[in-house]
């Protein structure tokens, strides 16, 4: 996309400035959070300016060669087979007495592909456990959650997506 960009703009001082301005206009006013997003912007430019320079014919087939990388890209990349969460069991000592933390982890293994113990919170009232774990199957996940609850009756259980979704 930078080699393009540089082959529209090349000496023009009025390119340059547009792109200048672009650029200013997209990191002080969009709210990135991935790369890709920073990418697909900078190649909306990059076309545009082409098309602005009057250079159809390289934009098109600037175009045609990075629609077919981030097809390939994409295409390369494994989809998303398993499902990374947090998971929070917290429960008040009352209801059950003590906690063994080694069932608690056997069970999350059993129906899950990896865990990984993040936080453990124990107090005379309570305890809190953070994990993160993978799940392939959200039916694992109600599995898990039932053999959890029968064990502790009183636990609460709470899992969040850890992925960044748009």
């Amino acid at each position: 996309t930078t080699m393009f960009v540089i082959t529209v703009v090349k000496s023009s001082l009025a390119l340059s400035l547009g792109l200048v301005g672009a650029l200013s206009i997209v990191r002080f006013r969009a709210a990135i959070k991935e790369p890709e997003e920073l990418t697909y912007l900078f190649l909306n430019i990059a076309i545009g300016l082409g098309c602005g320079a009057g250079l159809s014919v390289l934009t098109i087939i600037a175009f045609l060669i990075f629609t077919f990388f981030i097809w390939f890209t994409n295409r390369s990349k494994n989809e998303l087979e398993e499902q990374s969460l947090y998971l929070t069991i917290s429960c008040k000592k009352e209801s059950v007495g003590s906690f063994d933390l080694n069932s608690i982890i056997s069970i999350i293994t059993k129906h899950t592909s990896f865990v990984k113990l993040k936080r453990s919170d124990e107090s005379k009232e309570a305890f809190e456990l953070s994990f993160v774990i993978g799940l392939d199957d959200v039916q694992k996940m109600q599995l898990a959650k039932d053999e959890i609850i029968t064990l502790y009756p009183a636990a609460v259980l709470t899992f969040i997506d850890s992925s960044r979704d748009i």
